[in-house]
């Protein structure tokens, strides 16, 4: 059935002297990835070594000659292909724009990324072709000409609103951020170098029955094991090795550590990564990684795990309890307050912060804060994500770092001083009032319909008694767009009562 099966670095996929060429048949669908996929990849290949693995690539291939170009029908894999493709195009014209600062070698490698796109001999053939629902292929062959890496070719219209060009921008602007940065050049080489060692599994099978099968049998085998189990079988291991024969108390123990996270994979790795990351102070001495993300999250506990199997799970188990807190998980453990703030940043999709409160949820009694200084604190970043959720900044990206600083510029403060640091960062970092209330005057609801619906909720509650009291959270999305149209109508001006409350205090700026 499989034809043949390698571990291949990008590189060779894209090999500019093969004769490859990967066609997405017209029966799949339509490019579909967007900010969060372009940012998980990009963020991926920039914090871990060069050979990170990428996935799995299927693909048929019925080429008879081999001296012929060799058409691979992409099965499997064609959202990855689009956007390594749109990619390199983007550091092809980084590249390009800085010629004259290219030495010999350098200017190479740009030769050599057109060449990763595009056939040599001069017709034009690409070497990735997008299937064409929603002008894919005009749309990335537009994004070639645009860079002369192919013959004059008109953008469709609107191509600049479709995924393609945004996908496209998007590199463009990450590049452009660590061009500017201290390493200048020789981040972008390098960002391109972790590009084309970056891994993929390429499988080639002789027909679309083989490939429905495989593709079937990858997809749909039992549970695969997540990084969370990945971490418990190597705790488990550790200890039993430490203590035989108390493994099942252990076991016990790290149970009663998910009970308070819950199920939600989702939530349990989220939890793990902001343990570390708020305490890597104290961890750094051991684990030594910078940043716990997706990607390195099982190396960052195995260092944890080998250094002191015990007094992990013991201060991983001690934060989960409080964790539970912010999740409104843990009933015994009195909130004084907390719960509406905690359930209104649940709402806001404030899980960043989870990072930050986790950590003074942990150090309380250090910092001497009291359950209202947590409320005060809530509530700052409550207003801060109703301003963040609509306008980007700061962007989704530095959110962990920026908690991360705030953290480290806690240190030496203590009660009402902690929540005056924290405001402080939040004005610092949050757009101004003028594009906040733009923002708000625009299209909320088709632009985030989540923190349209929050601040509807906020501005009915604001009127409500507690005769009158109703939780609008237990209405469906659809019957909120009655509720848009007639009570916030598009355009209409915000109240000033709600700029003042999600001001943070910064009312000057």
């Amino acid at each position: 059935m499989i034809q043949d099966a390698k571990n291949r670095p990008v590189s060779e996929l894209f090999d500019v002297d093969s004769k490859v060429v990967y066609v997405v048949p017209k029966y799949q669908r339509e490019y579909t990835w967007t900010k969060a996929q372009w940012e998980a990849l990009f963020d991926d290949l920039e914090e871990n070594d060069p050979g990170y693995f990428l996935g799995s690539l299927i693909c048929i291939n019925q080429s008879k000659d081999s001296l012929d170009i060799q058409k691979l029908e992409v099965v499997d894999g064609q959202q990855r292909m689009t956007t390594l493709s749109l990619f390199f195009a983007a550091i092809f014209a980084a590249l390009k724009k800085r010629d004259i600062d290219l030495d010999e070698d350098q200017r190479l490698d740009l030769a050599n990324l057109k060449r990763k796109l595009v056939l040599k001999g001069g017709n034009d053939q690409i070497r990735f072709v997008p299937q064409t629902q929603n002008h894919n292929l005009s749309d990335y062959k537009a994004v070639l000409a645009e860079n002369n890496m192919i013959g004059a070719c008109d953008a469709p219209p609107y191509a600049g609103n479709r995924k393609i060009f945004r996908a496209y921008r998007y590199f463009r602007e990450r590049i452009e951020e660590i061009e500017n940065g201290t390493e200048g050049l020789s981040a972008v080489l390098k960002m391109l170098d972790k590009l084309n060692r970056a891994c993929l599994v390429k499988i080639e099978v002789a027909n679309h029955a083989d490939a429905y099968t495989l593709f079937e049998s990858l997809n749909n085998r039992g549970m695969p094991l997540t990084a969370i189990d990945l971490i418990k079988n190597k705790l488990l291991a550790r200890l039993e090795s430490i203590e035989p024969g108390k493994v099942a108390d252990y076991s016990e123990h790290w149970n009663r550590l998910l009970g308070y996270l819950g199920d939600d994979n989702t939530v349990q790795e989220r939890f793990f990564r902001h343990f570390y990351n708020a305490f890597r102070d104290d961890l750094k001495g051991i684990g030594q990684v910078p940043l716990a993300t997706r990607s390195n999250l099982i190396r960052v506990y195995e260092k944890l795990i080998n250094n002191d199997a015990k007094e992990c799970l013991r201060r991983i188990s001690e934060a989960g309890k409080f964790y539970s807190l912010i999740l409104s998980r843990n009933q015994d453990y009195p909130l004084n307050g907390l719960e509406k703030p905690f359930k209104s940043l649940e709402r806001i999709q404030g899980a960043p912060s989870y990072l930050l409160i986790l950590y003074l949820l942990v150090k309380k009694e250090e910092l001497k804060l009291h359950s209202n200084d947590l409320e005060k604190i809530a509530n700052l970043l409550i207003h801060f994500f109703v301003r963040r959720n609509l306008t980007d900044i700061p962007p989704t990206r530095d959110l962990t770092r920026m908690f991360m600083t705030l953290i480290d510029r806690l240190q030496g403060f203590a009660g009402t001083d902690v929540v005056d640091a924290v405001r402080r960062q939040l004005m610092a970092v949050s757009a101004t009032d003028g594009l906040f209330r733009q923002k708000l005057e625009g299209q909320i609801y088709e632009e985030n319909s989540g923190v349209a619906r929050f601040i509807l909720c906020a501005l009915a509650e604001e009127g409500m008694t507690k005769e009158t009291e109703v939780d609008l959270w237990r209405f469906e999305n659809k019957q909120f767009l009655w509720t848009i149209e007639h009570v916030f109508p598009q355009g209409e001006n915000i109240p000033e009562p709600w700029i003042d409350m999600v001001s943070n205090g910064n009312k000057e700026r």
